[in-house]
């Protein structure tokens, strides 16, 4: 059998996201990458949900947080989010026993307001 190599590339497979975890800039870790959520017409990555908290999965708040907010840092191999104790604290989120409502325009245009990130679907 022969050892394939095979070309570093861009491109990661969603079951390798879910899991990982994300980081401050000087490397303390927040939470992880609970799941992401996929725009169904333009395919495109719309929000990662941040797990953070809790104990053995229980009292976990989940953050959803516009994917462009989230960068990967290859030195620490997890997604890099540069926000305060503070700024975690107030940001909008839910208990992993309720789920957000993704199809309230409104919650996801406060949620984009809140980073300072212009919506995935235009406008402001």
């Amino acid at each position: 059998m022969t050892d394939v190599m095979t070309k570093p590339h861009q491109l990661i497979a969603s079951d390798r996201v879910e899991g990982t975890a994300v980081r401050r800039p000087n490397g303390d870790k927040i939470g992880h990458i609970e799941r992401l959520m996929i725009d169904k017409i333009s395919g495109k990555v719309s929000y990662a949900i941040l797990g953070f908290g809790g104990f053995l999965g229980m009292g976990t708040n989940l953050l959803p947080l516009p994917w462009a907010r989230l960068s990967y840092n290859t030195r620490f191999e997890a997604y890099e989010l540069d926000i305060d104790d503070e700024e975690l604290r107030r940001a909008p989120s839910f208990r992993a026993d309720k789920d957000f409502d993704w199809g309230d325009r409104s919650q996801e245009t406060e949620l984009h307001r809140y980073y300072r990130i212009p919506p995935y679907w235009g406008g402001f």
